[in-house]
């Protein structure tokens, strides 16, 4: 198994360096083989702008998405996005490492995102049709592939409860395991999640990843969410609305979450 480690934290000391590093030993010791992106280390660039599109005449106003699907289809893409993209190929699993601020990623790794998710690898693949709305949720150039989310968060794991006043973790974590993860194929796992990161002891660490250790074990056989897929049936096309009569008795994300059985 080949698994790409995106790391997302300043500080080489912290415990989410220390969490990638343990899951690389932890899969390495296993048999599998591991590459870690570093983003901080990398110095990578969390800004999409005209860089990122050297085909752009000089006056040539800015459309990301069409200068994106230019710079895919012609092999003009910068070499670190290039090489990331390379990386995901390569990958059977995927774990993203970082640590929850103001309730989302820090932005070095929403950057990731925008600039290696380019038009032509992760969206904007397949047929537009009556029955078929492009190749996402669930297909596209990453299916076949496992991705799970490694978060660290500093309040308790109550505070991201049903009733917690933040919300709770798996709404939070929705617009990243659903949208840009499931989006463009990825099997998703359940995240791995430690609460009170700020607080954590020696023991609490031990635990951490003891229980991290154990996942890794069996990731590859893990089931994965059962979020649905979006040209099998649960939608309709091309309004994309879930068909009547299914997610009965449910409200906002949940409603995507085929989990019935």
């Amino acid at each position: 198994m080949n698994t790409l480690i995106v790391l997302a934290h300043p500080d080489p000391h912290s415990l989410n360096a220390a969490l990638a590093r343990h899951a690389a030993a932890t899969l390495e010791r296993a048999g599998h083989s591991v590459q870690i992106t570093d983003l901080y280390r990398a110095g990578w660039s969390a800004v999409l702008d005209r860089g990122d599109f050297p085909q752009l005449a000089k006056d040539e106003r800015l459309r990301p998405v069409e200068a994106s699907r230019v710079a895919y289809a012609t092999g003009c893409q910068p070499p670190d996005v290039t090489a990331e993209q390379a990386r995901l190929r390569w990958a059977d699993l995927l774990i993203l490492q970082f640590p929850m601020w103001w309730f989302t990623m820090p932005a070095i790794l929403k950057g990731w995102f925008e600039r290696v998710y380019a038009y032509g690898f992760a969206y904007g693949v397949g047929e537009h049709s009556e029955t078929h709305w492009g190749d996402r949720y669930g297909e596209g150039m990453l299916v076949g592939k496992r991705a799970m989310l490694s978060v660290t968060v500093g309040g308790w794991a109550s505070h991201y409860g049903p009733r917690g006043v933040n919300g709770p973790i798996d709404d939070l974590l929705f617009p990243i395991n659903h949208g840009m993860l499931f989006y463009p194929g990825f099997d998703v796992l359940r995240p791995f999640v430690v609460y009170r990161a700020d607080k954590l002891d020696a023991a609490g660490f031990d635990a951490a990843t003891s229980t991290l250790g154990r996942r890794l074990a069996t990731i590859m056989s893990e089931p994965p969410i059962p979020y649905r897929r979006q040209n099998h049936g649960d939608y309709n096309i091309p309004s994309l609305e879930l068909r009547a009569g299914l997610g009965t008795g449910r409200s906002s994300f949940a409603l995507h979450v085929d989990d019935a059985d």
